[in-house]
């Protein structure tokens, strides 16, 4: 039994001297359109990274595809300076993400590399690829609560360590600042934070303002903002999960802030048209919603001694669709999600979750049954308020007709306030149920 294993472990070694030490081929360029460059005579492997000479120095770039001889590279930078022939060469080796506790506090771009100015980042070792995704039936199930600071999600939609949640939105509504309250507030070791196509003005003010120097400490920030190319936005939202697994290894629980998933699918669609990839759904390529599963179920519980990653991916509803095909895949992938009301954020109610369209698919697995009953309770009088609002706001709803109905009248104030928090407001796990407890009328157990 011995003597396979080690023969194929031999050829391994020597498949792998032999790729390592092939001489390295360059290329031309022979087309660019748009941000797809096209080149010959070079051997490359999809994902491999190349250097394109240009008159400004060399840029990097990665093969995305390939047709017969043809291959077909992303930027990751500008391409100004490039001439028709540069030279393109492909890199047999290429370091990585630089992964180890000293990330704690910085700030990377798509590939690693600091933009915060604190100089060179120390690794212990370097992430070349994806990451292995971990067997479903070795992961941990989800059975503790994970405390995020805010009342309304810890006490109303409460979220277990290990949960893929989403948040869904519009612009505008508080999307950032209600994951820069959740920094502050979580009880998790680690905070992975991944600003992917947002405004350059947006990562500075969420980094300085809304992380805030506390909040910075335990925290890894990986920024690709709106300016940079779609390949860094993509490895922008990659790069953070990968940083986030490395915590997860050693043993941390680690809270995984992606702003936004949405981003993410439409770097991966300008790309896959790019290199020639047929539309399909309002423009989206099938590789996206490939693209969108893989990356979401790198999250989640580890096995055996390894901790767990509990995410918020933000998904962006244009115009307010919660039936935009991104938004309708990712809910359909994901343990649950927090739905921002824009109609909320008009009347200044923050943050703007809506309780009635929010679900946490694990909630029940994670709290007792007197908990759940009491926010059952809770979304129950809200959402009869909500029915009615319009009949009530014009007078045409008759007191007594309906004893649910006046509760929720007389409650909707109390309700209200305890829904709405503070930017700077932290209320812990068991403050909540608490405060939820006061507030609940008395739950009537089911027979």
């Amino acid at each position: 039994m011995t003597e396979p294993v080690s023969l194929l472990n031999r050829v391994k070694q020597q498949h792998q001297y032999i790729h390592q030490s092939r001489p390295m081929v360059s290329g031309r360029l022979v087309r660019v359109v748009g941000l797809t460059l096209e080149a010959v005579g070079c051997s490359a492997a999809i994902g491999q990274a190349c250097l394109v000479d240009s008159a400004r120095g060399q840029i990097m770039a990665e093969v995305v595809g390939f047709a017969q001889e043809r291959v077909f590279l992303m930027p990751q930078d500008d391409i100004d300076g490039v001439v028709p022939g540069a030279r393109v060469t492909p890199l047999l080796q290429h370091k990585g993400v630089p992964l180890s506790m000293a990330l704690l506090g910085r700030v990377i771009d798509g590939v690693g590399q600091p933009l915060d100015g604190k100089g060179p980042i120390t690794a212990t070792h370097y992430a070349t690829g994806k990451g292995k995704p971990i067997n479903p039936l070795h992961r941990r199930p989800i059975k503790q609560p994970l405390d995020v600071g805010i009342r309304s999600i810890n006490a109303i939609l409460t979220v277990g360590k290990g949960q893929r949640m989403g948040l869904f939105a519009g612009s505008g509504v508080g999307k950032s600042v209600l994951l820069g309250m959740m920094t502050r507030g979580t009880a998790a070791d680690v905070i992975v934070v991944g600003l992917v196509g947002e405004r350059g003005r947006e990562v500075k003010e969420f980094i300085d303002e809304i992380l805030g120097e506390e909040g910075k400490k335990r925290s890894v920030v990986v920024a690709a903002p709106a300016d940079v190319s779609p390949l860094m936005r993509l490895k922008g939202c990659e790069t953070a999960v990968q940083v986030a697994e490395y915590f997860r290894d050693q043993g941390l629980d680690v809270l995984l802030l992606i702003d936004s998933i949405t981003r993410y699918a439409q770097a991966q669609r300008e790309i896959a048209l790019a290199v020639g990839e047929p539309p399909a759904t309002k423009g989206y390529p099938p590789s996206v919603f490939a693209k969108l599963p893989a990356l979401v179920e790198r999250a989640g519980n580890g096995s055996g001694n390894q901790g767990s990653i509990t995410a918020f991916y933000t998904v962006l509803s244009e115009g307010d669709d919660l039936q935009d095909p991104i938004a309708d895949a990712s809910r359909a992938i994901l343990d649950g999600h927090i739905v921002l009301s824009r109609s909320l954020a008009d009347a200044g109610h923050f943050p703007a979750i809506d309780i009635e369209k929010s679900i946490s698919r694990v909630m029940p697995a994670v709290t007792s049954e007197q908990h759940q009953l009491m926010a059952r309770s809770i979304k129950q009088l809200y959402a009869s308020y909500q029915q009615s609002k319009d009949l009530i706001a014009i007078g045409a709803y008759v007191r007594g007709s309906d004893p649910q109905l006046d509760l929720a009248i007389n409650m909707l104030p109390r309700i209200n306030t305890f829904l709405q928090q503070g930017m700077k407001e932290i209320v812990q796990y068991d403050e909540c149920l608490t405060l939820l407890s006061q507030l609940a009328p008395q739950p009537k157990r089911a027979n």
